[in-house]
């Protein structure tokens, strides 16, 4: 995603939420790894994803994809 901006709101709004990456992916389902990657723009979550972590944290996917 450009600029890694979903990367960036994403351990934004982790952070906000206290919680560790490892936590996080508990709650969403995926391994600690997966969030790092994510965050660090390695890797993309695919769109059924995104719309999982918006709902879980209760934003809409413009705000997790738009600066």
């Amino acid at each position: 995603m450009k600029n890694n901006v979903f990367g960036r709101k994403l351990k934004e709004l982790r952070i906000e939420k206290g919680l560790s990456q490892q936590k996080l992916g508990e709650n969403l389902g995926f391994c600690n790894q997966t969030i790092s990657f994510w965050e660090s723009g390695s890797r993309e979550p695919d769109l059924d994803t995104l719309i999982k972590i918006s709902h879980y944290f209760e934003v809409c996917l413009e705000d997790l994809l738009e600066e």
